[in-house]
């Protein structure tokens, strides 16, 4: 069986958190997280069967100087979400980007730090030296090396984004790889081929970036690589996608750790083809509907929803979105949570503008989510569109199972991709009737609220005829049945 637990090597207390000697060092004592040995479309890390759930801020906790990660990974652990992702500083943005509030990946002038080391010549697009992308910022590897420590030591998985394609002018001008601003001569040429083969120069700094990085993380057991994010925009080439793939498999080949490697496949959902035999993890942005997990499940590897947001402010989207991926057999999911800046690393903003949502609140019932799933053993389950024959009202359905023996449903009142009046979509006093193809056996039920964790209802339950019928108590807007076989 699965058990919540927090992170046998942390205890988290009233005053923060107690270190005991090996986390203390940095130094891994088991093997990085991996693909689980019965079940690839999950992971094991740290011993234990493990999902990816998280809230997390908008990926520039390192390169933004002003960002403190280690209050923002304390108030991760504090509701047990356990995953984060970051992007490396070979991309950053700009004041305005996106309509984002206090944007973590918009550093102030003088508070971004990237890897390569600042020239004596001055000309930066916002103040400073130009960079020179032949020698490092050790600052840089050094604060790389502290926020890994930092989310090793508070449970918490780190998706290393490395690239970042430059979605349109203004970012191309802030980037360091862009000829103006880097005393090497490099990125001379349009933004859409800065992350192809067409330019050998550029490419091999992207080599050898991927190559320092690699070799200087190689310890962290909390830590896989995604080679870029969302690279169907800004020209990105699947070649080049795969030298970088390549890199840090020949890099890891010398070193003592293998680490997972992540490809950004699409937004919303697509069919992989001819995937590279190196990656394990296949991730999508914005999955409503969670379709995109069967259409890849055939895979064997992990599906995983590693952004989400641009669907409004209200909690009710991303929790319902986080279960409904999950239970239709994903294993990993993370809302864009913009509650989270340099400002307010711990979460705390509650008056931003910014196209999406996220809210201590969210955090604390995405941890619930991860209390449900981590009570069953889910490395047996798999997704299930038979179990559920008829639901009244008409509700979305989700369920994990494995049959006979443990089945999680998820019921909640239908929601479009992008509701134009989530008020009118709510219902507040709703009652479901569940029908379930169960095969002969007895069996115990529990309601849980998805807001509380509390269980709101149980009862014991027969099946003889492989039907039966099962009447919810009142609940707003969703809640979740757990279905096991009695001893």
């Amino acid at each position: 069986m699965c058990r919540l637990v927090s992170t046998p090597r942390i205890a988290f207390g009233a005053v923060g958190l107690l270190l005991t000697a090996w986390t203390a060092t940095g130094i891994a004592a088991e093997p990085p997280i991996k693909l689980h040995d019965d079940n690839g479309h999950y992971f094991s890390w740290r011993g234990e069967p493990t999902i990816l759930i998280t809230s997390a801020e908008h990926y520039g906790a390192l390169l933004n100087l002003d960002f403190d990660f280690r209050r923002y990974f304390d108030a991760l652990a504090a509701d047990g979400l356990n995953h984060t992702r970051v992007f490396s500083g070979t991309y950053r943005e700009v004041a305005g980007s996106f309509g984002i509030t206090d944007n973590p990946l918009a550093p102030k002038p003088g508070r971004y730090i990237g890897p390569w080391a600042r020239s004596d010549t001055p000309g930066y697009f916002d103040g400073g030296g130009k960079f020179d992308l032949t020698r490092w910022d050790d600052a840089y590897f050094e604060r790389l090396v502290d926020l890994m420590t930092a989310a090793q030591q508070r449970g918490v998985v780190v998706e290393l984004t490395l690239f970042c394609p430059l979605y349109n002018d203004a970012l191309w001008r802030a980037s360091p790889m862009q000829a103006a601003n880097n005393v090497n001569g490099l990125g001379d040429c349009p933004r859409t081929e800065a992350l192809t083969l067409k330019h050998p120069r550029l490419v091999e700094r992207h080599v050898e970036f991927t190559r320092k990085v690699v070799r200087t993380l190689n310890r962290f057991d909390n830590l896989y690589f995604e080679v870029c994010n969302e690279p169907y925009f800004g020209g990105v080439t699947m070649p080049w996608q795969r030298r970088i793939i390549d890199t840090i498999v020949e890099t890891e080949a010398r070193l003592p750790n293998k680490h997972l490697i992540s490809l950004n496949v699409a937004n919303g959902r697509a069919k992989v083809r001819q995937p590279h035999g190196a990656v394990s993890i296949f991730n999508f942005h914005y999955c409503v509907p969670p379709d995109t997990v069967a259409m890849n499940f055939g895979l064997g590897k992990v599906i995983g929803e590693n952004e989400t947001g641009f669907r409004g402010r209200d909690d009710l989207l991303y929790r319902t979105e986080g279960w409904d991926f999950l239970l239709a057999g994903g294993a990993l999911y993370n809302n864009l949570d913009y509650s989270f800046t340099p400002g307010h690393p711990d979460g705390t903003l509650s008056d931003y503008r910014s196209p999406g949502g996220g809210s201590p609140a969210l955090r604390a019932q995405l941890g619930i989510l991860k209390k449900f799933l981590y009570g069953f053993d889910f490395v047996q389950m798999g997704p299930d569109s038979e179990t559920v024959t008829r639901v009244e009202p008409k509700l979305s359905v989700q369920c994990l199972s494995q049959r006979g023996r443990q089945y999680a449903v998820y019921l909640h009142v239908p929601l479009p991709h992008k509701p134009k009046d989530v008020a009118k979509l709510r219902r507040d006093d709703l009652h479901a009737r569940v029908e379930l193809n169960l095969p002969p056996g007895r069996y115990n039920a529990q309601w849980i609220d998805t807001k509380t964790g509390q269980i709101v209802g149980r009862r014991s339950i027969e099946s003889a005829d492989n039907s039966v019928q099962l009447a919810s108590p009142q609940f707003a807007n969703d809640i979740a049945l757990r279905v096991t076989a009695a001893p």
